[in-house]
């Protein structure tokens, strides 16, 4: 949307933060997609580059953002203006050079320092005016240096819609940015930009569509399976597991390869405290569907949500091996500011710590932020590490994995990798458990907290 800018991302491409200023002086503004976990490395980005350039135009944002702009812009006094709600066409006029104050959806320091928030701006209706990103990624970015390990590589990842219907309690983006109604791009216009990815990308393996609810609408996920089949791309999308047979074979047919799928607990007393929608009855029988028609699933699931008990573990953990299927991805309870979750804990006091955006370990890892009555935070935290093993560490899953190594050279290469970052990731779990054990707050002799 805006010509001559170019898009920087640090992490896959290596680019430590020297390489990054060297990049940066060359521009007026920058614009950095910040987030809870990292909001405190961003803001010494941000002054890094202020610091070589006074000059530069810094803006923040993203959903901490958007939820939390007064707290972000004191976070740093290096930070102009914060981007509320959907950012698109507010980042565009901060860099047509428009006044501030005629900026809706904008929050800034005005030159008293005083913070002010103009109206909001409206959420977009009409998907389709929004140009495609397919120019964009192949401009700025090596795709070959992003992997998931349940994606065929290289891969290309893309939204078709915003929003989500679904009304689960700790999900972020439909309840900051994205909003509740699916707003979607039409079926040509999505079919037209595969056609042009093809072009641009012919060595891509997959594409995957990351809306949050790819088939929350079902006819026109269907239009575009067709429109899908007949370029003979092979793909991949979020979905709930509430699909049907029929529904699962056209789309297999015409070039799915995967669901992304979002279990999250076994116990229907937790899913429907999260308002999640689907019980688990609804997950077994779409499980098993997916089975009969050869669709990968690569499960997700949470521990920590409300009201998570040694049960409720064991129940989930049951519950992902009764499934079986491919791939599984277990995370921890975050409860971000702007969501049911986040004012849930608040509320019944589940937080423990202070500092409720403190999310992350020391080590990068994410930490356990909640606990219940009969399950603490460092019981929940050590359950991730048990899940993962019970689960792999079995003859099917493994057998499984291990056929995709000997089919392919690449992908053996591949798991090779993706198994010593998981014994890593695993071995600093550990570490941090053991950490959070040895810090954790006693009542000495007058009641007063110490730590051991």
């Amino acid at each position: 949307m805006t010509p001559h800018s170019r898009l920087l991302d640090c992490p896959p491409h290596n680019i430590d933060l020297a390489h990054c200023l060297a990049i940066a002086k060359d521009f007026g503004h920058v614009i950095i997609n910040t987030s809870t976990p990292s909001l405190k490395n961003d803001c010494q980005v941000a002054e890094a580059i202020k610091a070589q350039k006074p000059d530069t135009q810094i803006g923040f944002v993203g959903a901490h953002a958007m939820v939390l702009p007064t707290e972000t812009l004191k976070a740093s006094p290096a930070i102009d203006w914060v981007g509320r709600k959907e950012f698109d066409f507010t980042c565009k006029e901060v860099a047509e050079g428009r006044e501030f104050s005629s900026i809706a959806g904008l929050s800034y320091k005005n030159r008293d320092g005083k913070i002010i928030h103009n109206p909001e701006r409206g959420i977009i209706q009409d998907m389709d005016a929004l140009p495609w990103v397919a120019d964009v990624y192949q401009r700025d970015l090596q795709i070959e240096k992003y992997f998931i390990g349940y994606l065929q590589h290289p891969y290309i990842s893309m939204y078709t819609g915003r929003g989500c219907p679904a009304q689960c309690s700790f999900c972020l983006w439909p309840q900051t940015i994205g909003g509740h109604k699916y707003r979607v791009r039409s079926p040509q216009n999505v079919a037209n930009e595969m056609a042009h990815m093809q072009r641009l990308f012919p060595q891509v393996r997959e594409f995957f569509f990351d809306d949050d609810t790819f088939t929350a609408h079902l006819p026109r996920a269907r239009e575009i399976a067709k429109a899908l089949g007949k370029l003979g791309v092979t793909w991949s999308c979020n979905t709930r597991a509430n699909l049907d047979y029929d529904t699962i074979r056209l789309f297999k047919d015409n070039g799915l390869r995967l669901f992304l799928v979002g279990y999250e607990s076994g116990s229907d007393e937790i899913l429907k405290h999260i308002k999640k929608g689907v019980t688990t009855d609804e997950m077994r029988a779409f499980t098993k569907a997916c089975h009969r028609a050869g669709v990968v699933i690569h499960g997700t699931f949470i521990l920590g949500l409300p009201v998570e008990t040694k049960q409720t573990i064991e129940q989930t953990i049951n519950f992902a091996k009764e499934l079986d299927v491919f791939s599984l991805q277990v995370s921890l309870a975050a409860p971000y500011p702007g969501t049911e979750l986040y004012e849930q804990a608040k509320l019944n006091g589940w937080f423990v710590k202070k500092d409720k955006t403190d999310l992350v370990e020391a080590s990068g890892l994410q930490q356990s932020t909640l606990e219940y009555p009969d399950a603490t935070k460092e019981e929940i935290f050590e359950a991730v590490d048990r899940f993962y093993r019970s689960y792999y560490f079995r003859p099917g899953p493994a057998w499984r994995i291990f056929k995709t190594m000997l089919e392919d050279k690449q992908v053996f290469m591949r798991r090779c990798r993706e198994a010593v970052e998981f014994f890593t990731s695993l071995s600093q779990r550990k570490q941090d458990l053991k950490t959070a054990r040895f810090h954790k707050p006693i009542q000495n002799a007058t009641g007063k907290e110490s730590s051991t």
